[in-house]
Order: C-alpha cells, then sequence, then structure tokens
C-alpha cells in the first residue's frame, strides 16, 4: 500500500491509504476450487477454461502457454513455476490475456455474399479535422478513420481558386426550412445554401494518402464515395489522377452498371468509386449561364471560387418529402438531385463515367420511387439521418427490401456542425449498410460505432443477420416493431476496476479526495432490447469492487451492444468521466474477462480496466 495526500483546505490536508487489486471472493473461491495446496496445475487451468471460461475448444498447451506468460512476467518463484498462485491466477484474468472478444477468430464471417449484405464501417466528409463549418480540410483524419478499419471514405470536390485544378473541401452547406407565409397558414419550403470557412486540401493529396494507408488496418474493399462539383474537364482529370494513382488497385466495372454487387472476398485490397453518374453539367451550365447574363457584374469572386448550386433543388427536396406533413431542415448530399434522364449525357468525361463501380443517385418523384428495387441492376442510395426516419416510419418494409439488393447511405444531418453523430442502429436495424459518421467527432453514437466493428476481427465489414435478408413464404420481411420472444438473456457480473490512479493524475477526479467511481451497463439495440443499468456508487477507492450482477432479456442479440461505462459521482450533479467501451454481444466470450476500457474519442487507456462475467441462458 501506498499513500496519497489531498488537500482539504488551506490549512488542512487528508492522507488516504492506495489499496493494490486483490482478487474479490468469488475469483478466491474458484481458484480454491481448481487448484490444489495452492497451486493451479495445467490440468486445473484446463479444466477450468472449459468448465468456467467456456473455451470447449482449449487445449492442454494453451494452459501451459498461459502459466508460461504469467511465470515470466510474475517471476514466480520455484514452487509455482508448476503453476499459477492465486496471485498469478487473478493478474490473468484481470490481464491483457483475457481480453472479452476473441483475439483469435480473425476474420470469421462469410465473406463471399455481395456487399449489399454486409454492415459497412463508413466515414462522412472525412477530410474534415473538426467541425463542419470552419475546420481545416487534411488527408490526416482520412488516414486516421483507415488505421481504424473505416471501409468507405467521402470526398467533396470542387474546383481549386484557379479553376484548373481539384480540392477536396466542405464548399457549400445547403439546408431547407418549413416557414409559415404571412398570407395566413399555409406553409412553404426555403432552401439556404451558405458557403463553409473550412480549407481545402488537394485532392491529389488525400488520393496518394488513400493508397498508401487503404489496407493498413484491413485487406477488405475501400469504398470512396464522390460528391463531385465539377465540370467534365475537371472530371476528366479526376479520372486520370485516379487511374495514376491508384493504377490495378481500382475496380473498374461494366460500364452499364452493376446487376449485382460484387462480395468482399472478391474485392481485396481493390479500391472501389461510388458517386452519381455525370449527365446534366451542360443543362445546369445553360441554365447558369442565363442567370449570369441577367445579372452581369452581380457575381462575387467568392462565389466564383466556389461554384455554383445545380438549379432545381428546391423541386427535388420538395418531391423527396411530397408524403411529409412535417418539413424539417436538412443536408443536402450532392446525390439529392435530380437523377432523370437528359438529354446531354454525352457531353460528360467518358473516362470519369467509366471509373464509376457503384452508381449512386434517387431518380425522380419521392420516397417511395427512390426504394424500388430494379431486378436488373443495383445502386447506392443516400438518405440523410431525417430522411430515413421519414423513411422508416412510412416505407420501413420497403427499406428493408432495398438494402437487401442495394446499398443506403444515411449521413448526418446539417444542423450538426460540430460533428456530432446520431444512432447508428437505427440504420442497422433496417438493413442500411453505410451509416456515416463523422470519425472526428465524439460521444455516445460514435461508441456504439466502434462496437460494431470491433466485430469480424476488425476488418470493417460485418455481415448482416440473415433475417435482414429473407424473405418469408409470404414474402414478408422482418419488421423491428414488431413484439419478438425473448430468444436469450445476457447475464453481466461487475466484479471491480482498476487503473485509474496509473492512467489519471490523483486530483483529476476530485481535489479532496479520491474517486467515487460507479458503473453503468446497458444493451443498445432494437427497441425492446434497450436498456441500461447501474452499479452503486464506491466511495474514495481508486480500485473499487462492486460485485453486481445484472440480466438483460435480448429478442434480437444479433444487433445487440453492450454499452459499458463508468463515471465519478461529483457532488455538483455532473459527474466526471472514468471511461468506456462498447461490444458486439454476438462476440462476447462467456466467462470472467478483463475488458479495457477507452476515453470519449475511442482511444483505449494504458491501464483502466474491469473484471467482468458474462453469461447466456
Amino acid at each position: 500500500m501506498s499513500k496519497q495526500t489531498y488537500r482539504i483546505c488551506l490549512c488542512f490536508r487528508r492522507r488516504y491509504w492506495l489499496k493494490l487489486a486483490e482478487a474479490p471472493p468469488e475469483i478466491k473461491s474458484l481458484f480454491e476450487s481448481y487448484s490444489e495446496n495452492g497451486v493451479m496445475s495445467v490440468d486445473h487451468l484446463h479444466r477450468f477454461l472449459i468448465e468456467v471460461q467456456g473455451e470447449d475448444k482449449a487445449t492442454k498447451e494453451e494452459a501451459q502457454a498461459i502459466i508460461d506468460t504469467m511465470k515470466e512476467s510474475m517471476h514466480l518463484n520455484i514452487f509455482h513455476r508448476k503453476g499459477l498462485n492465486l496471485e498469478a491466477f487473478f493478474r490473468y484474468l484481470f490481464g491483457d490475456l483475457n481480453p472479452p472478444l476473441s483475439p483469435s477468430l480473425g476474420v470469421h464471417h462469410d465473406m463471399t455474399a455481395p456487399l449489399s449484405h454486409y454492415f459497412i464501417y463508413t466515414g462522412h466528409n472525412s477530410y474534415i479535422t473538426g467541425n463542419q463549418l470552419s475546420s481545416d480540410c487534411s488527408d490526416v483524419p482520412i488516414m486516421n478513420a483507415l488505421h481504424r478499419g473505416v471501409r468507405v471514405i467521402e470526398l467533396d470536390m470542387w474546383p481549386n481558386s484557379t479553376k484548373d485544378g481539384v480540392d477536396v473541401l466542405h464548399g457549400r452547406y445547403g439546408f431547407d426550412v418549413q416557414a409559415n407565409s404571412s398570407l395566413g397558414n399555409s406553409s412553404k419550403l426555403k432552401f439556404y445554401a451558405c458557403r463553409t470557412l473550412t480549407t481545402p486540401v488537394e485532392l491529389i493529396k488525400c488520393l496518394r494518402s488513400i493508397k498508401e494507408h487503404a489496407f493498413s488496418a484491413s485487406s477488405h474493399p475501400v469504398v470512396l464515395t464522390l460528391e463531385d462539383h465539377l465540370t467534365p474537364d475537371l472530371q476528366a482529370k479526376v479520372a486520370e489522377m485516379v487511374i495514376e494513382t491508384f493504377g490495378d488497385l481500382l475496380y473498374i466495372s461494366e460500364p452499364e452498371g452493376l446487376k449485382e454487387f460484387p462480395s468482399p472476398a472478391s474485392l481485396m485490397k481493390r479500391l472501389i468509386i461510388s458517386t452519381k453518374p455525370p449527365k446534366e453539367y451542360l443543362e445546369t451550365k445553360t441554365i447558369e449561364e442565363k442567370e449570369n447574363e441577367s445579372q452581369k457584374g452581380k457575381v462575387s469572386a467568392d462565389e466564383k471560387s466556389w461554384g455554383k448550386e445545380v438549379p432545381d433543388l428546391k423541386s427535388s427536396l420538395e418531391a423527396a418529402d411530397k408524403e411529409e406533413t412535417d418539413e424539417g431542415e436538412d443536408h443536402l448530399d450532392e446525390e439529392d438531385l435530380d437523377d432523370g434522364d437528359s438529354k446531354t449525357q454525352q457531353i460528360s468525361a467518358p473516362e470519369y463515367k467509366r471509373i464509376i463501380a457503384i452508381h449512386a443517385g434517387k431518380g425522380k418523384g419521392g420516397l417511395g420511387d427512390w426504394l424500388r428495387v430494379d431486378p436488373n441492376k443495383v445502386r447506392r442510395l443516400s438518405l440523410s439521418e431525417q430522411e430515413l426516419e421519414k423513411a422508416i416510419k412510412n416505407h420501413g418494409t420497403e427499406v428493408i427490401r432495398f438494402t437487401q439488393r442495394n446499398l443506403l447511405r444515411v449521413f448526418p444531418k446539417v444542423t450538426r456542425v460540430d460533428s456530432s453523430n446520431y444512432n447508428p442502429l437505427i440504420g442497422w436495424i433496417y438493413g442500411a449498410q453505410m451509416v456515416a459518421f463523422n470519425m472526428q467527432g465524439y460521444g455516445k453514437s460514435l461508441w456504439l460505432m466502434h462496437g460494431m466493428f470491433r466485430a469480424n476481427g476488425g476488418c470493417g465489414y460485418v455481415k448482416k443477420p440473415d433475417f435482414l435478408l429473407n424473405v418469408g413464404p409470404f414474402n414478408e420481411v422482418f419488421n423491428p416493431e414488431e413484439c419478438l420472444t425473448t430468444k436469450k438473456t445476457l447475464k453481466v457480473k461487475v466484479y471491480m476496476g482498476e487503473g485509474w490512479y496509473l492512467d489519471f493524475h490523483h486530483t483529476h477526479f476530485d481535489i479532496c479526495s479520491p474517486p467515487d467511481f460507479y458503473t453503468k451497463v446497458g444493451i443498445a439495440g432494437v427497441r425492446a432490447d434497450t436498456a441500461m443499468k447501474e452499479t452503486r456508487t464506491i466511495e474514495d477507492d481508486w480500485t473499487p469492487i462492486w460485485d453486481e450482477d445484472f440480466e438483460f432479456p435480448l429478442t434480437v442479440p444479433e444487433l445487440a451492444l453492450l454499452q459499458i461505462e463508468v463515471h465519478e459521482s461529483d457532488m455538483s450533479g455532473k459527474d466526471d468521466f472514468g471511461g468506456q467501451t462498447c461490444l458486439p454481444v454476438s462476440e462476447l466470450r462467456t466467462g470472467i474477462r478483463a475488458v479495457p476500457l477507452h476515453d470519449s474519442m475511442g482511444e483505449k487507456y494504458n491501464n483502466v480496466k474491469l473484471l467482468m462475467r458474462f453469461e447466456f441462458a
């Protein structure tokens, strides 16, 4: 034990003993049951792994490897070298050799199905370093995302200031609001667009960084979703840059588009371009020229540098929401533009069109029209989080049918200028593959994203459950709102925690005393499964022992995520953050496990962890 001193006031100080972590009573009892004369032999440990930890395929060689590792790390005396004493057994359970997800599984989902059969780790505005309005654009957040395993990178392409090159930046921010008419009770749609203050980064720099880092964390394919604000000449330049930079890594599909998506297994270490095929630039340019002729001399230098919005955006948005009575503000993606046939298709850059493997676009009409499934081709559709909510409210079945063959991308609403995120489960529950997140953001939604893609070896692709892909005998599909029966119950025990005194200054949580920690444990999933519970608060203790049990009935365990958070109780009412993690329930290892915690940005602490037990009934 050691002492820590806290200042109570100017005149007084108080000392607290810093206790070393010791095995909780249940761990001591288990050791007694699986040891002899204070030593857990290879045979004892092997039996423990099978009977308590649920590792049916564990071998004696693996048990011996654990003992050898602990022997080296703890310098066990000669008497204990043939096995583990209580302290070594406790340190094994509470150490890096005993994580809650199996590191040996690696990529274990079937990767031979079409891309539409997977949830895909997806970034939004991947080049932005901070907020959506004024932060720098850079290739650094792109590299960071790829190193984390993100498989979909978004780039917004604009003409540079001299109009002869291409930059990546968040150029325009467009949204609509519902305004009451001064002439009566009727309402009308108003569209606003503003130029952001984000600083650009050259497209070629982003492309080179993508090529260098794309497969640093995963060999599975990377998709580039492009928002295109370019002329045909610049589109041709982009095509040349992409082909020269990516070379054989670039996947080229049939020119008429895909009839079915290829599988991730067939696209290993390939880069895929996805955007709306260029069709209407000349038509757009003609309208802009007419507007310019009527307002000669009135166009600012900024407008010339930043380009102009494609006309008729208002009518496209009205078509998207024609069935809705409650209009809200919404981020307008480049793909929100009308995708109708144009007589001017032939003037678009053919080289650019050729590199687009996954065609995107909404088409004419409203949500019901956008979600129609074409049996002869597949495509990608983008919806804002608000559009998705409207879609699942009025077209929930159609959304799931659409995502069985096609790709659905969901992106954050316009008001998230701070780069915050939304609940990703809203998209996943309805089969949306590309739930696009601000990876430089923060908060619990991002923790859920991290948790989902810890599954399947962290490769960035998670196979969707069969019920999201199957059609019943009466042509029915999964309905997340149905009242379902409990499939299994997850039992969670929170024993204790440690490591804060190593990773934080002793006055970080409280200047007058050691911290008062409590743990929150819950499930994020379908509505029936969602719950959050918490332990009691342990006061003035850096190594709290809670020893509390919780149960979570699960109707859809395949989509359930286990949320774990530690907080420090504060008299002011605003509790301090002490760490978090999120784990896919479908891949939890049963038994007693050491659960490492992460900071609010998702970076793992060096030492902070919880000792927990997981069982299914």
